[in-house]
């Protein structure tokens, strides 16, 4: 008997002892474990967004195409204005080209505002201000009744609902695509450092990829629309901007129920500067080599490449009698183009950051070429080349230039960025303006090839960005 008790006792405390160290051991592993992932009913949102927030997987995954659909509504309501122009036959030729360009002079100072304002007020609250915006213009036009005046000033309040709309919203694209990525590694990975490398990979440029395919099918689309409707239907100056009213309408609850990602960051006041610790450097990248070499010189090459196919070329070539929907397919085909090339534009980053740029200028240059070729021989097959090649250009250089800004500005001051980024690129819708006004003054053959070689200058300036090695 003793023997069997004393054998007892010996089992149970080898039991107890390998019993503690089994929880201890799995005490340290849960303890030192790297960011294990979140519970699968909820997921966080991305860094530099309000981290309380909590957003269900399902919804995260599809949240981004809700402000996706609001930048899709505000880009038709800006660009259809282009196969509109055929509508205002009683406009002359500049003034009609400085119609479409003039809506820039809301959009500037409205992205630069808006995108600080949306970091105060969130993302939500500065995207439906857009989308009323987009409506009252709309309204403006139509009953302007083809004086000139109420057009600008429709045309002005266009301009500021696109600049409300465009920064603020590929931020809030950006930060909901970041959401959804971490969603989906969240739910299929169980090891945290593989799971934040693959979600840093997979989320790099696809905001980006998203917001600029929003932007460019609303573009698109709206041209391509209302030049059916002014080509084939009555009241064309009716039916256009009611059909945009309209669409404001179906994009304003999706933007209500969209999560909000903004946050109020605290801000720390530094006693030798007086100024918020997050400010400290914010616009550093501004005056940063890559910056001033490379975007600088090539974002306005994004909307002159577009504008100059769909703008500047259709008023250059006899379309005949279908002058509005001709426009609008010429839209199409060159922002249609630019969507396509996108994915290639992120091949192209991953062999080297300096390829998309100096391929995008590359067939700038050889558009700008193509373009001049079409105003010499007057050929719509030269005309629908020139549209492929300059809307190339348009697409890789779009994608590419918001990837590049959003990597080297801050996350919590990307909103910012983005709109300088912005206001660089629509300076470009200056170019058809100036092919109208130096035409009338010498052909516009040479002033086509001018402009061939400006972009080659701006693509020249993209060696000064990246060292050799970069190349």
């Amino acid at each position: 008997m003793l023997v069997q008790a004393r054998t007892q006792a010996r089992t149970q405390a080898r039991t107890q002892a390998r019993t503690q160290v089994r929880t201890q051991v799995r005490t340290q592993a849960r303890t030192h474990a790297p960011d294990a992932p979140p519970h699968p009913s909820t997921v966080p949102v991305p860094a530099g967004t309000d981290s309380g927030s909590r957003v269900p997987p399902r919804t995260a995954r599809s949240a981004w195409v809700r402000p996706a659909a609001a930048v899709f509504v505000v880009g038709w309501g800006a660009n259809m204005f282009a196969s509109l122009l055929h509508a205002y036959a009683h406009l002359s030729g500049t003034r009609a080209d400085g119609l479409f360009g003039a809506y820039a002079l809301g959009l500037v100072p409205a992205l630069l505002i808006a995108a600080r304002v949306s970091d105060r007020i969130g993302r939500r609250r500065a995207l439906l201000a857009a989308l009323l915006l987009s409506a009252l213009g709309s309204a403006v036009l139509w009953l302007s009744s083809g004086e000139f005046a109420t057009i600008l000033t429709g045309r002005i309040l266009i301009g500021i609902s696109a600049g409300a709309a465009f920064g603020p919203g590929t931020a809030w694209i950006k930060e909901l695509s970041a959401t959804s990525v971490t969603s989906v590694t969240s739910a299929t990975s169980a090891t945290s450092a593989t799971s934040a490398t693959s979600s840093t990979a997979q989320t790099r440029g696809l905001g980006a990829r998203r917001a600029a395919v929003a932007l460019t099918a609303g573009f698109a689309a709206g041209p391509l629309l209302s030049g059916a409707v002014v080509q084939w239907l009555p009241a064309p100056q009716t039916t256009s901007y009611l059909v945009h009213i309209a669409l404001v309408a179906l994009a304003l609850p999706l933007v209500f129920r969209a999560p909000e990602t903004a946050r109020h960051p605290r801000r720390h006041l530094r006693p030798d500067t007086g100024r918020p610790a997050a400010d400290r450097g914010r616009d550093a990248y501004l005056t940063s080599r890559v910056f001033l070499a490379a975007v600088l010189p090539t974002a306005p090459w994004i909307f002159g490449a577009a504008t100059v196919s769909f703008t500047a070329l259709p008023a250059l070539v006899s379309l005949g009698d279908f002058g509005a929907v001709g426009s609008g397919i010429v839209a199409a085909i060159t922002l249609g183009t630019g969507i396509a090339v996108q994915p290639w534009a992120g091949r192209l980053a991953r062999r080297s950051p300096a390829a998309p740029f100096r391929t995008g200028m590359t067939a700038a240059v050889v558009g700008m070429l193509l373009a001049a070729l079409t105003a010499a021989t007057g050929s719509l097959v030269w005309l629908l080349t020139a549209a492929i090649v300059l809307g190339s250009a348009y697409g890789i250089l779009l994608v590419s230039g918001l990837r590049l800004v959003e990597s080297l500005a801050p996350p919590q001051h990307a909103a910012t960025a983005i709109a300088v980024f912005y206001s660089l690129a629509y300076a470009g819708f200056a170019f058809p303006v100036l092919v109208q006004a130096l035409s009338s003054l010498w052909n516009a053959v040479p002033v086509l090839v001018a402009g061939s070689g400006l972009a080659m200058a701006a693509m020249a300036l993209t060696f000064i960005a990246w060292p050799h090695k970069a190349r």
